[in-house]
């Protein structure tokens, strides 16, 4: 009985817990006139967020990122300012603000990571053969 009790309180004790490890928290994304928003409702269209973000700035482009099978906004989308400071006074403007009812977050978009298996190719050292 005793072992069983033992067992018991090894099982359900505190020093036996450990939490998971701190997620890596990803570095800042370098400025650039393309900003990624994030939290947007499912009814959100790629004109209404045009019509939102350029109250800030000249919007080169706006989109809003839908599913295929359904047409509907997965939630996030990506505008496209002329210059840096517009992008900037888009992010000051519209970071967690309203937009169709929902609280929406605006940062610098990070460039796309190469797909899983692809290297990128090296930058070029010399030019290509015959060429000199």
């Amino acid at each position: 009985m005793a072992a069983v009790r033992s067992a018991f309180r090894r099982l359900f004790s505190v020093s036996g817990f450990s939490p998971p490890p701190p997620a890596a928290v990803a570095p800042p994304a370098e400025p650039s006139t393309n900003l990624f928003v994030s939290g947007l409702s499912k009814r959100t269209t790629s004109e209404g967020l045009m019509e939102a973000f350029s109250k800030f700035g000249q919007v080169v482009h706006a989109r809003v990122v839908t599913d295929r099978v359904s047409g509907y906004s997965k939630g996030f989308g990506f505008v496209r300012y002329a210059t840096l400071a517009e992008a900037a006074e888009g992010i000051n403007g519209m970071d967690g603000k309203f937009l169709d009812g929902w609280v929406i977050f605006a940062e610098y978009a990070r460039p796309r990571a190469p797909p899983p298996g692809q290297t990128p190719p090296p930058p070029p050292s010399e030019p290509p053969y015959g060429y000199r």
